[in-house]
């Protein structure tokens, strides 16, 4: 590499928190102003940007010999693609919906016909279009909600990457916007029964959903009223219609705990009734069907279980679906006489047909596969049928819709997930392995590779991880990623504790005092691929994001010898200092997951065990890509912005750590748009496999 490093001036910052000093010479570049910088760029510290453009320019550097790799890659991955698709379309009381995508376009086109035909479709939202009408480089859709009278459209959009959506009222008639625009929301809309308004959640400074308002259409925002406040501000509330329309359910909650409101959906007056009152680690959730509220909890049931009673007696709540052991019980959906549901066990997903007037249940076999992803969707807004599609995909098998009889048992194929440029899954092999755990517990890895490839330890792999927020990672079909695999690399996922692969106690081993656990299960699971001769010691890339990025940067202070190289997108890796920051968007919720380290001084000292930037020292580490977006509000810029100064002042290697910041128009997902989303996949395959040295 051919340019000189930059360097981030150091400024000493000591402070002390429970008789711990604390020092970190680039506190600095946390400045006080950061949310406001997410609304506007020229708020950012000078020093900081020019320190971000230098960095920028050398990774552009680094990138240069494989240009024309990226560019294979790119369309590669874009001929894996169906560029001009069109999704099945759902049948509502007077319209088709359905979605189309164009070989041109970037963001799709939502559609819709009169059910007796009486009219040509009408496109009703282009994406593209849109984005143009709005002259903004970043283009995120909230929602886009169409009201029970069909005339009217709500939509909202994010028109920088920040999170703030603003929301946006047309009528389909004229095809012409009110003058009423509402800013500062969560982006979510759910309409009143009878079109006149519609419900929306406020954002406060701190960018926390904790307000719902109703909004009349045709008067003035200023006298929108406020339907619900949430009080506690680590709690954020959403609002949305049961699956009978019968109730409005508001949720409000943190990561740990929930608390849900109701109210008729054809009342006059809004007076929302407490359903259950919150009860620290208590989740639930609400749902009404034909005369009963289901609910879906893991009260006295670590993995849940499914309660209900009459609606006009919420006091008695009887058994619906009871609770087993090391099986997570999924949410419910309904028609007249049956209920579909889904459930987990070692990671491995199955569905559930029950029969509402024999009350006998069934599993419904989609395919013989042993390892996928099963899912279940309803055709049509008229709940009297017993049709449903239900859909497969696997590691190796993109994703198959079946229309299927719940009655006759009969499947027909009517849509199949088309990879243009061609893909034969019977190349490959999908396999779920176990690695043993520091404590014995058995952490699953599902992996794909070519079925010809040799298990002798000379493979490299890459082992994908997350590990947080109870989020599961499905072992499902992604087209790219055989970019990868067809050249030799084993993709694998460790379904490491603190998500949610394996229910609630999984999640719980892998929070607060035991987030170390999330840690040394990717350590088992990166030194079981080794043992078995998956691959060899240092012939592992590390592919993480946001929480996810957290892991890595932990691990790579733990095991660095372990990897060929890393990728770290949006990485959570100043985690300390965040949690220190109550003023941050996320803080104080977050608290449940990692522990207050204001208040306890032992969460701050196990904060401070693991968090990767604290813990950076004098030792090689292993080449790494970062990534950023400036107004990503989820994973703050200067994080990684910190963590790679600081990793290069003490590393004693001489391998390539980037970084990677998007100035303009990106968010915690990157960019926006089909082409920009395939260009930044390009761009980290690249740093895969140039680590790699595959320059094929």
């Amino acid at each position: 590499m051919h340019m000189s490093i930059p360097k981030l001036k150091k400024i000493k910052n000591e402070k002390r928190y429970h008789d711990i000093t604390l020092s970190d010479e680039y506190a600095w570049v946390d400045q006080p102003n950061i949310l406001e910088v997410l609304k506007d760029a020229n708020k950012l510290d000078p020093e900081v940007k020019s320190y971000i453009d230098a960095n920028n320019k050398i990774t552009d550097v680094y990138f240069e010999d494989v240009k024309d790799l990226q560019k294979n890659l790119f369309n590669e991955i874009k001929s894996k693609i169906k560029l001009d698709d069109t999704s099945l379309k759902f049948k509502d009381k007077k319209y088709y919906y359905w979605a189309k995508t164009e070989a041109k376009g970037n963001y799709g086109k939502r559609i819709r016909q009169l059910i007796d035909g009486s009219k040509s479709e009408e496109v009703f939202f282009d994406g593209d279009l849109e984005k143009k009408n709005y002259g903004s480089e970043y283009f995120g859709v909230g929602s886009v909600s169409i009201s029970h009278c069909d005339n009217l459209m709500a939509y909202s959009l994010d028109l920088k990457g920040s999170e703030y959506y603003t929301i946006y009222l047309r009528d389909l008639r004229t095809g012409k916007n009110e003058k009423d625009i509402i800013e500062n929301t969560s982006g979510g809309i759910t309409w009143s029964l009878d079109s006149k308004s519609f419900f929306y959640s406020k954002l406060d400074k701190f960018h926390r959903p904790r307000q719902i308002f109703k909004h009349i259409i045709g008067t003035p925002i200023k006298d929108d009223k406020l339907i619900f406040e949430e009080k506690d501000e680590t709690f954020t509330c959403g609002i949305g219609l049961s699956s009978d329309e019968k109730f409005f359910i508001i949720s409000t909650s943190d990561h740990i705990t929930t608390e849900d409101y109701f109210f008729p959906s054809d009342a006059s007056e809004i007076n929302p009734i407490l359903f259950k009152r919150r009860k620290k680690d208590v989740r639930y959730s609400l749902d009404s069907w034909k005369g009963y509220f289901y609910v879906h909890t893991n009260e006295d049931a670590r993995d849940y279980k499914v309660l209900r009673c009459k609606t006009d007696e919420i006091d008695k709540l009887e058994t619906f679906i009871a609770a087993k052991k090391e099986t997570v019980i999924g949410g419910l959906d309904f028609l007249d006489d049956y209920i579909l549901r889904g459930e987990k066990s070692d990671a491995i997903p199955k569905l559930y047909v029950r029969n509402i007037n024999t009350n006998e249940e069934e599993e419904l076999k989609i395919s013989d596969e042993a390892i996928g992803v099963p899912g279940v969707s309803l055709m049509q807004k008229d709940t009297n049928t017993s049709k449903i599609r239900v859909h497969w995909e696997s590691m190796a098998s993109p994703g198959k819709i079946y229309e299927y009889d719940i009655v006759s048992k009969e499947k027909k194929l009517v849509k199949e997930t088309e990879i243009p440029s061609g893909h034969n899954p019977d190349k490959y092999v999908v396999e779920r392995i176990k690695a043993k755990s520091h404590d014995g517990r058995m952490i699953p890895i599902s992996l794909v590779r070519l079925k010809d490839a040799k298990q002798d330890g000379k493979s490299k792999i890459l082992l994908y991880a997350y590990g947080a927020y109870k989020h599961s990672i499905s072992p499902s079909f992604s087209a790219s990623r055989f970019c990868l695999v067809d050249r030799g690399i084993t993709f694998a996922i460790a379904h490491i504790r603190g998500g949610g692969d394996l229910g609630d106690v999984w999640h719980e081993e892998g929070k607060k005092k035991s987030k170390r656990n999330t840690f040394l299960d990717y350590i088992a699971c990166a030194n079981h691929l080794i043992e078995q001769r998956y691959t060899h010691k240092g012939g592992i890339c590390f592919y993480g994001g946001s929480a996810g990025g957290l892991t890595g940067g932990a691990v790579a202070n733990m095991a660095p010898e372990l990897f060929y190289s890393m990728l770290l997108l949006v990485p959570f890796v100043d985690t300390m200092t965040t949690m220190l920051n109550e003023k941050l968007p996320l803080t104080p919720a977050e608290w449940e997951l990692w522990g207050n380290p204001i208040k306890d001084k032992d969460y701050f000292k196990y904060i401070l065990s693991y968090a990767p930037y604290n813990n950076l020292e004098k030792k090689d580490y292993p080449s790494m890509l970062i990534t950023t977006s400036l107004f990503d509000n989820r994973v703050l810029y200067s994080e990684p912005v910190k963590y790679i100064a600081k990793l290069r002042d003490v590393k004693t290697d001489n391998n390539t750590q980037l970084l990677k910041c998007k100035m303009k128009a990106a968010g915690h997902g990157g960019m926006s748009g089909r082409d920009n989303a395939i260009t930044e996949l390009a761009e980290e395959y690249s740093f895969v496999l140039k680590t790699a040295k595959i320059f094929k």
